[in-house]
């Protein structure tokens, strides 16, 4: 952490799935963050307070907003205490806060988690009470969740800001059995080059997160305005920094946008969550979806076709997933649209769809490897 005048000037990394970190990259920049950086499955970046604020409440596709707290090389574990307890913790955590300890190791001399998790524990532990002048810590008080990762034996130790992960955008009541993650939803959402002014169609819809998503992006609407996060009660966190935070993106929503989302699934219960969930996402007036069988798909010719079919891995039916993607690309072929994205883990996917991609990207959904298939 450097000082920054009269506010702090901190270092974060944004975990995210494999394939969605330039995207997540380019909220960031938008957001005002700097030194950004990209590598596999996170980007980094440093920003302010406000900053911090604003990359929760308006992210897309960043799993969760971590602040690093140190860096160093360990390969015992007195080096693992005395790095950890070098952190001002007094300056972050009150006395009486609850501070759970996770945490991972990879490819590293100290390998057992439980082990490195206590002697962080015991590092904060005993660097609070020098700080704060006490030999008691009752944690019951606010929350403060800790993680640490040692990657090759090189120690990263962070606060989280975002609590939940920032998946959860709070308008998802239910969902369906195998629904996509708001975030690579968001992700293809950005790389479909959606606009104020799109007609977006997905055939597969579930409980509606990609057209959601598309809707959200649309009108310009921070995915994040309906939830609160861990941060918020962090006392070195001004609260005035989440008021200003959610004002700009209220005062960025564009509710008069022409943007339409048309959702079909032919599960009835499905479709009626989709309807549920858009009104709690507050796009319903730019959404309809309808009980419907691909095979009864015309998508109209201005249109994007964002979509994540069934697949075997997905719901256990390869078949019925091959027979559903030779439907979806004839109805395609006989009503050619402006783009189509879709994302599914079957690698005969452009034999069975009838047309070779014109591009491809690798991504995840969820743990299981996926490609997106591009066409325009």
């Amino acid at each position: 952490m450097r000082r920054k005048d009269k506010s702090m000037k901190y270092e974060f990394v944004a975990p995210c799935y494999f394939g969605t970190e330039r995207s997540a990259a380019f909220d960031f920049k938008r957001l005002g963050a700097e030194n950004i950086t990209v590598t596999d499955g996170r980007v980094a970046f440093t920003g302010d307070e406000q900053v911090l604020a604003s990359a929760n409440i308006e992210s897309r596709c960043a799993e969760r907003i971590l602040m690093l707290l140190k860096r160093a090389k360990v390969t015992t574990f007195d080096e693992l205490f005395d790095n950890v307890f070098s952190i001002a913790w007094e300056q972050l955590l009150p006395q009486n806060a609850e501070f759970p300890v996770k945490g991972a190791s990879l490819s590293s001399t100290l390998s057992s988690v439980p082990a490195c998790q206590s002697i962080v524990k015991k590092a904060i532990v005993e660097r609070l009470k020098k700080g704060h002048k006490t030999s008691v810590l009752p944690e019951d008080g606010e929350l403060y969740k800790i993680r640490f990762s040692i990657r090759k034996d090189l120690l990263e130790v962070f606060l989280d800001t975002s609590g939940d992960g920032l998946h959860k955008r709070g308008y998802r009541a239910q969902s369906t059995e195998a629904p996509i993650k708001e975030t690579l939803a968001a992700t293809i959402v950005d790389l479909a080059r959606v606009r104020g002014d799109s007609l977006v169609q997905d055939p597969f819809c579930g409980s509606g997160t990609i057209i959601i998503e598309a809707a959200q992006k649309a009108m310009k609407m921070a995915p994040g305005l309906r939830r609160r996060f861990l941060a918020e009660h962090y006392a070195f966190v001004p609260q005035e920094v989440w008021k200003v935070g959610r004002e700009k993106a209220l005062g960025e929503v564009d509710r008069i946008c022409t943007f339409e989302g048309v959702g079909f699934d032919v599960d009835p219960h499905a479709v009626e969550l989709a309807n549920k969930n858009a009104k709690l996402a507050g796009v319903a007036d730019h959404c309809r979806f309808f009980v419907a069988d691909v095979g009864k798909f015309a998508p109209a010719p201005r249109s994007l076709v964002l979509t994540n079919p069934p697949y075997g891995e997905r719901l256990g039916d390869v078949e019925e997933a091959t027979r559903l993607e030779k439907l979806l690309g004839a109805r395609i072929a006989e009503n050619p649209v402006k783009g189509a994205y879709i994302i599914t883990a079957n690698a005969g996917f452009e034999q069975n769809f009838g047309k070779t991609a014109a591009r491809r990207r690798k991504l995840y959904n969820g743990m299981i490897p996926c490609q997106l298939y591009m066409y325009f």
